[in-house]
């Protein structure tokens, strides 16, 4: 049975010994096989930095996991500033990109972790109607509850890094960002335990993504990933203005295609996008300097 992760090199931030306000037991995820190792740090700029580290080592046995107690620099899409409270799930996966690449695009991993962390999200804390904002933000009544980054990484590594506000309160955020997060206690009335949700999240993931691979399987469902992400689709029905580049398209959502494209009855007829940001440059947060 594999054992906790652990590490010692210069090169990586070592462990710290104050308890965090939510205890985290690596063996816990690596016990039931969860995960093959995981990194457990008190304080680091980035649990991104250090999975980027693990994925180049091309002897590290994965699936494995960076969890770390605070984030001084997280990081989201299109380099936008993520902010979260003390204590909350910061957590970076670092997987074999060809366990998923199976006639699916890459493009479609933070779809499917979008969905898949929302669902999680409403089995563990009943009431609280955890939504996905297109490509993969977890939103609830318009405000950011959870945030997706996937990338690629040497050696046909992928890494997925997650942030969800299981603690604290939006009242601890920046002034400008205060009435465009939410956390779990904020909606709940109590904090999640970071381990049962990545307990319930990363199978839940593995599952998905393992489901909407293979595309060429006869017995596959093409349309999965969409039929997953239609009921918890923040924007279908409502007005939104994509940003690609320096162009702007306005219209009504109307979800997302089976290939994941976001569909939009524009002006000038229906589009269907894969990528853009439906966030106003003007209004990305850049980060705490």
């Amino acid at each position: 049975m594999p054992k906790p992760f652990t590490r010692s090199a210069s090169s990586l931030p070592s462990p710290a010994a104050p308890p965090p306000p939510d205890p985290f037991d690596p063996a816990l995820l690596v016990g039931p096989g969860l995960l093959a190792r995981v990194e457990h740090l008190h304080e680091i700029p980035s649990t991104m930095d250090v999975a980027r580290q693990l994925a180049a080592d091309a002897s590290a046995v994965l699936p494995l996991a960076v969890v770390a107690d605070r984030q001084t620099r997280g990081r989201g899409r299109r380099g936008a500033g993520w902010w979260q409270p003390p204590g909350s799930l910061a957590v970076s996966l670092v997987v074999e990109a060809s366990r998923f690449t199976t006639g699916r695009p890459p493009a479609t991993w933070s779809l499917a972790a979008g969905v898949a962390l929302a669902e999680s999200i409403r089995q563990l804390v009943p009431g609280v109607a955890a939504g996905v904002r297109w490509p993969n933000d977890v939103e609830v009544s318009g405000r950011k509850l959870a945030g997706i980054l996937v990338e690629m990484a040497g050696g046909g590594r992928a890494i997925f890094g997650i942030g969800v506000n299981t603690t604290g309160s939006a009242t601890e955020a920046p002034a400008e960002l205060q009435h465009r997060v939410a956390t779990l206690p904020d909606l709940a009335g109590r904090s999640l335990s970071r381990q049962l949700l990545l307990a319930d999240f990363v199978p839940r993931l593995f599952a998905l993504m393992t489901d909407i691979a293979d595309v060429t399987d006869a017995a596959a469902d093409p349309g999965l990933l969409a039929t997953r992400y239609q009921p918890l689709c923040c924007l279908r029905g409502r007005s939104v203005t994509l940003y690609v580049a320096d162009q702007r398209h306005s219209g009504t959502c109307h979800g997302i295609a089976a290939d994941g494209r976001l569909i939009v009855d524009t002006a000038a007829g229906r589009m269907l996008f894969a990528s853009g940001s439906l966030t106003p440059p003007a209004d990305v947060w850049p980060g705490e300097l």
